[in-house]
């Protein structure tokens, strides 16, 4: 295995980590400090907002300074986010732990591209997507049993402490980046003339990544950070959320050991339309029930169907630009996927809270049939383009 291949898939392990158990307790603490219930997940909003805002910027800014230096730069910014969090959460104020988080959204953000440098890392791009996105089996399990367990032995106002594991994390990450050789656009490569970007993303096969993309992930962040609110009006305690979201992330993560095969086998859009089917099997199991069992299946099955959708997605929009246009188009990928998913952070406290938690599993389900219809357009498209060929 390709070592910095195993680097990034640590890094991006150990972010995500970071990532889960900021799921597990923020929804939780905008419920005990937030002004009004419609606030409730705005810290899970500021963050997917900072990380939003950086996916442009970091793309560009990697394409002129290289990914180390990039890489570094925002994990800093996420540190300095976990200490003002831990600093805001001793003195119980909701908007400075917004602005923590929006923080950490932009260390995040930055990390969202690992995946990317690892695909240009490797030979094996399908392999590499999937080596990285493996490492968040890690970060199902340390994520929420790090709230668990520091929440359980250094009890802090507000999950305080929690931060400073966090920051303990990204930590980590950041010297374990400096260990990476990273694959740089070499100076003959920069001087080539790229397609315009409007070029780039009408491509059909574009278009189809993006817009997979962005229902798998803001369906499944939806109702992933809902699920902490609808467990708690339910009368489930931390520990019981925790186990849900932990084998939820588990459910995003375990079938990354063979999804790059069968992507291979079977093709991307199949496994985009299979990954669909079991996001639409989810929200029939939340809606046939409020125990615990009916939120860790239907948990589980939104992460497996997150990472048939998403995968493919990335493995089909990394082959629709050269190596001097990545910058760019990884950017405008970025940007349309995380702004719908900082949308529905936003919404999420709101929706669980007016509509419930069956009606808003009921309004998730037209996103999945709409992805269902995306694919099998593009497949109809393809092979009428075959055919004329």
């Amino acid at each position: 295995m390709n070592k910095n291949v195993l680097l990034l898939a640590t890094c991006q392990g150990l972010i995500t980590t970071g990532n889960i158990l900021l799921v597990t307790i923020a929804a939780l603490v905008g419920q005990a400090l937030s002004p009004s219930a419609g606030f409730t997940t705005f810290p899970v909003a500021t963050q997917m907002i900072g990380l939003l805002l950086t996916t442009i910027p970091a793309s560009l800014i990697m394409a002129k300074v290289g990914r180390k230096v990039g890489f570094s730069f925002g994990n800093l910014i996420g540190i300095s986010g976990t200490l003002l969090g831990f600093w805001s959460l001793t003195a119980s104020d909701f908007w400075l732990f917004s602005l923590a988080t929006f923080l950490i959204g932009i260390g995040i953000g930055f990390a969202t591209l690992y995946r990317f440098a690892a695909i240009e890392a490797s030979d094996n791009p399908a392999t590499a997507i999937a080596t990285v996105m493996a490492s968040g089996v890690v970060a199902a399990i340390l994520g929420p049993n790090i709230a668990v367990w520091v929440n359980a032995h250094f009890a802090s106002i507000n999950y305080a402490n929690v931060f400073i594991a966090l920051s303990a994390l990204y930590c980590v990450a950041l010297c374990l980046l400096q260990l990476v050789t990273f694959n740089e656009i070499n100076h003959t490569i920069k001087q080539l003339t790229p397609r315009p970007l409007k070029q780039i993303i009408a491509q059909p096969k574009f278009i189809t990544a993006v817009l997979v993309a962005m229902t798998s992930y803001t369906t499944m962040n939806l109702l992933m950070t809902a699920t902490p609110l609808a467990m708690h009006r339910h009368g489930f305690d931390l520990s019981a959320s925790a186990l849900v979201i932990e084998w939820h992330v588990l459910g995003m993560f375990v079938p990354s050991f063979f999804t790059g095969k069968l992507i291979a086998r079977f093709g991307q859009s199949t496994v985009m339309a299979s990954g669909a089917l079991v996001v639409l099997g989810c929200c029939v199991v939340n809606l046939l029930g409020v125990t615990h069992w009916h939120f860790l299946l239907a948990l589980s099955l939104l992460g497996i169907g997150w990472n048939f959708m998403f995968i493919a997605a990335t493995h089909m929009v990394s082959e629709t630009y050269q190596d001097h246009e990545r910058g760019k188009a990884q950017a405008s990928n970025e940007f349309l996927v995380f702004s719908m998913v900082a949308i529905s952070s936003l919404a999420a406290g709101w929706l669980e809270s007016e509509i419930g938690w069956q009606a808003l599993n009921i309004a998730a389900m037209p996103m999945m049939i709409c992805t269902l219809l995306i694919v099998a357009i593009y497949q109809f498209t393809q092979k009428r383009l075959e055919i004329s060929i």
